[in-house]
């Protein structure tokens, strides 16, 4: 009787497969949704018999499927499935936090997230400024949509129908610089769709300024806006231009992480 103990192989060996399979799905692109087992071969290094054992287990378990025609392997609909679960548990509030906390740790003022909601703005999370004169505007309460940096990010992307609503509902005046006129807010409205932000500029409150831009979810319809707001003191015109950046890459960066793929938008709108 043979008493020697068998090599048990690593754990690390025995992964080593599921690694490649994932690095196999991951090879796939917007610009590569199909490719063959030579290309897939060639850009992860393996064998090509390695590669074929991979896709052909990936395409039992709907990971994969393979053209009938051309004998190429693209992502299955089991990515699709799993990806809508995942988009269902994305949340604008909780995949904004991360952006929330850099934002006003970067610009040192404060950062709200807002949504429109019965016409008005709700402000659904927001972090305060440290500085001594700062905005303070509550967690949940409400503001104008055509005054605030906010509102006016979400309703450059409404519908007509919902901007008409609320120019229906009476554009108040809060400051001298509030637009109340009709068709100057739509042209506003315009602006701020070509150039992707909107400027508060001492609209709702006198001393205030705010840069805010809008975050869409993974169907490309903007859901919410984010901002940076401060006294006119410390938010001059020229640090208002300095702001944009950081506030168009937080936005972005969010909407990515509910899903929006900017170049299947543009394909999609192309179409």
């Amino acid at each position: 009787m043979d008493t020697r103990l068998k090599k048990v192989k690593p754990k690390r060996m025995r992964l080593s497969s599921v690694a490649n399979a994932i690095r196999l799905t991951k090879a796939f692109s917007e610009q590569e949704y199909e490719m063959g087992i030579s290309a897939l071969a060639a850009r992860l290094g393996l064998a090509k018999s390695t590669v074929h054992r991979l896709a052909t287990t990936l395409v039992e378990y709907d990971m994969l499927e393979q053209n009938r025609e051309t004998g190429k392997y693209r992502l299955g609909l089991a990515f699709f499935e799993l990806g809508t679960l995942v988009r269902r548990k994305m949340d604008v509030t909780t995949e904004a936090q991360g952006e929330i906390h850099a934002l006003a740790d970067s610009s040192g003022e404060t950062v709200q997230l807002a949504i429109l909601d019965h016409l008005t703005i709700l402000y659904i999370r927001i972090r305060e400024s440290r500085q001594a004169i700062r905005l303070s505007s509550g967690l949940g309460s409400r503001a104008p949509a055509h005054c605030t940096g906010v509102g006016k990010a979400l309703l450059a992307f409404q519908p007509p129908e919902v901007v008409q609503q609320v120019i229906d509902n009476g554009l108040k005046r809060c400051t001298a610089n509030t637009i109340t006129e009709t068709e100057k807010l739509r042209a506003e409205l315009a602006t701020i769709r070509a150039r992707g932000y909107a400027i508060d500029d001492e609209e709702i409150e006198v001393g205030l300024r705010c840069v805010a831009a809008p975050i869409r979810d993974h169907s490309g319809q903007v859901v919410a806006a984010i901002s940076v707001a401060a006294p006119v003191q410390r938010m001059s015109k020229k640090q208002v231009q300095a702001t944009i950046p950081s506030v168009l890459a937080a936005a972005e960066n969010i909407s990515r992480r509910l899903g929006f793929i900017p170049s299947l938008a543009s394909a999609m709108m192309a179409d």
